[in-house]
């Protein structure tokens, strides 16, 4: 069942990402479903900890880039629009380079709230984090 209430392309979403952390990270988005969105992210010099692996930050501003800009595509943007209100992540396996993938599909997608949950993998489909996002959905004054 396709839950974006207009239709969205990769080519939206990387233009909507212009000019934010998101472009600044090297955040791209690659695929996009009926009922998912999928970016994916550098392991470099600007995600990384000094000790040499993906910050966890880095790994939220993924989940979080890729759930609150599937989250807009499922309102009217007209007359609403999201913003986090929580996110939790699970970090399962450290990365060193490469790039990781965040594939967000919804949970609940409700009048006022919205629940996301997106996982985070290597290349190799091997899962580095487990992320939920509740977005807040807010009516444009």
């Amino acid at each position: 069942m396709k839950i974006w209430h207009q239709d969205i392309t990769v080519a939206m979403a990387n233009e909507r990402a212009k000019n934010s952390m998101s472009e600044y990270l090297g955040i791209i988005f690659t695929d996009v479903g009926d009922d998912f969105l999928v970016a994916r992210m550098p392991v470099d010099h600007r995600t990384k900890q000094p000790v040499g692996i993906m910050h966890g930050g880095a790994s939220c501003v993924l989940a979080e880039t890729v759930g609150s800009t599937a989250a807009n595509y499922c309102v009217d943007q007209k007359e609403f629009y999201c913003v986090g209100l929580d996110i939790n992540t699970n970090h399962i396996r450290s990365m060193r380079e490469g790039f990781v993938i965040g594939i967000a599909k919804p949970f609940h997608l409700g009048r006022t709230t919205q629940v996301w949950s997106i996982e985070i993998k290597d290349e190799a489909g091997k899962l580095v984090s487990i992320n939920r996002l509740t977005m807040a959905v807010l009516k444009r004054a």
